[in-house]
């Protein structure tokens, strides 16, 4: 084949003629004239190098490579109609795949109902939720379409939009000694021994910032990336931890103990982020309407 490769109406045009097996009849039903048709045509068999009609007087009967050439163009049309319907649908929310990037603990103990009930309404999108503390940079490189992530530094190639703010806990087994204790003060939390997230996790970062606000740093005896590991040694009254208050509610351990920090307890401010230039769809734009709706209902719920 020489030159560029004919354009999809040119084959819409050859179908039409090999149904009609007449220029003008089929001119008319395409909605061109008689001479522009049969240039178009002329054009086609120059950029393929063959005829592919067989002109005799006022009637044309296709040619082998005509023939040939008339099931591919109705494989190519059929294909390009099933990918514009495809498309069709993804714009309409039917199909398509959403990448959500989270925060581990968040993940593991709070998100399953949002998760769901996004599912519920848009079945046939593929929902893919990734677990990292590079939440933030994920977004920013588009590795993930939108974002929850705790509040950070502006930027102007993000939306950001608020969630929520959780307030942090102590949080003990029933065997520990402080079990029966409902508040302490932030100083106090140097007395105790706790698990937590590594250094360089943002929520432990937050907590250790607070606690350097009071001239002290937490007694880590042990550190592990799992929120779930934090809560079995928690459990085990291996140590304290400091969690926000929603994440252990969602947890529903009965055998936690639950104690605030009644002066200057830490904070995490909780928003939702994607790319400023990034094409939202409209299940990414429900997806973010439904974690205002669930982290709200939370929030209140906690309070």
């Amino acid at each position: 084949m020489r030159g560029d490769f004919m354009e999809i109406r040119q084959m819409e045009n050859f179908i039409v003629v090999c149904e009609e097996l007449h220029f003008t009849r089929a001119a008319d039903k395409i909605g061109i004239s008689q001479p522009t048709l049969s240039q178009q045509i002329r054009a086609l068999e120059d950029e393929l190098g063959v005829p592919l009609f067989d002109r005799v007087g006022k009637k044309i009967v296709m040619t082998q490579a005509g023939t040939l050439f008339l099931e591919h163009c109705v494989q190519m049309v059929r294909h390009l109609q099933n990918t514009q319907d495809a498309l069709a649908e993804f714009r309409n929310d039917q199909r398509g795949k959403l990448v959500i990037g989270v925060l581990p603990s968040d993940l593991d103990y709070r998100l399953t109902p949002l998760l769901v009930n996004f599912h519920a309404h848009f079945p046939k999108v593929k929902l893919k939720v990734v677990s990292s503390i590079y939440v933030l940079n994920q977004v920013l490189d588009n590795e993930v379409d939108i974002g929850i992530e705790l509040t950070s530094i502006s930027d102007d190639r993000l939306v950001r939009i608020p969630l929520c703010s959780e307030e942090y806990v102590l949080v003990v087994s029933e065997n520990h000694a402080w079990a029966e204790r409902n508040e302490i003060g932030i100083k106090e939390l140097r007395d105790i021994q706790t698990v937590m997230f590594p250094e360089g996790f943002t929520g432990r970062e937050l907590v250790d910032g607070y606690c350097r606000k009071y001239g002290f740093t937490l007694n880590t005896i042990m550190e592990t990336s799992s929120a779930t590991s934090i809560i079995s040694l928690v459990k085990a009254n291996v140590g304290g931890t400091v969690l926000p208050y929603p994440l252990i509610k969602a947890m529903n351990e009965p055998t936690l103990r639950i104690i605030r920090i009644t002066d200057d307890a830490p904070y995490r401010h909780f928003e939702i982020i994607h790319r400023s230039d990034r094409y939202l769809t409209q299940s990414a734009k429900a997806f973010i309407e439904k974690t205002i709706d669930y982290f709200n209902q939370g929030y209140v719920e906690g309070e």
